[in-house]
């Protein structure tokens, strides 16, 4: 780098977190072209999850928007119920968030009787979370929407394009994750939290 000049993908955190900005001779000047195919990024792929993803949390959004809780509520509430008994480690581990950031949320629904925290019956350490009759009836009116989403989009397929899409969407998460999938499945065949 020569003097103040920096390029623009050099934007680096400074200290006290604050973010440098872009110096170079070009900044501030309007770029009229969009990004594309030619920038080596698939933004066709990208662009249809940006959408699909909007509208496919757009109807939970608005319910849970009613109780005054988000996403994060309605994926608490999404494992809780997929997996009664499921502990708060292993629910911070599929979450992949913060100690905190669930403590908030999972209080909330606790206060609100959607969800029961139980110790653990081998380890008085562990807590369990279960869902009540309450949080049980929230969860499936948050998916209801979303399954019927899924079911019109897949009404033309036939199961091999369903099991290709549930591939690419398996394949899309990383390898070392993919057994928190594996359990998820399970529990749809009847299989209750604990049981082998």
């Amino acid at each position: 780098m020569q003097g103040n000049y920096v390029n623009s993908t050099d934007i680096i955190s400074r200290s006290h977190g604050e973010m440098m900005t872009d110096r170079s001779p070009a900044a501030g000047k309007p770029i009229r072209t969009a990004m594309s195919i030619e920038d080596g990024i698939d933004f066709a792929i990208i662009e249809l999850f940006f959408f699909a993803y909007r509208d496919f949390t757009s109807d939970p959004d608005q319910i849970l928007a009613d109780y005054g809780f988000g996403r994060a509520h309605h994926r608490v509430l999404h494992f809780v119920n997929r997996r009664p008994g499921l502990t708060v480690a292993e629910l911070l581990d599929v979450l992949k968030i913060t100690k905190q950031s669930l403590a908030r949320v999972l209080k909330q629904l606790i206060d609100t009787d959607h969800v029961v925290q139980l110790q653990g019956p081998r380890d008085r350490r562990q807590r369990e979370l279960y869902p009540t009759a309450k949080g049980r009836a929230l969860a499936l009116a948050l998916a209801r929407p979303q399954s019927r989403r899924i079911r019109a989009a897949l009404e033309d397929s036939g199961a091999t394009e369903r099991a290709l899409v549930e591939r690419f969407l398996e394949a899309m998460v990383n390898p070392e994750l993919r057994a928190q999938i594996d359990v998820g499945s399970a529990k749809m065949s009847g299989k209750s939290h604990g049981e082998h």
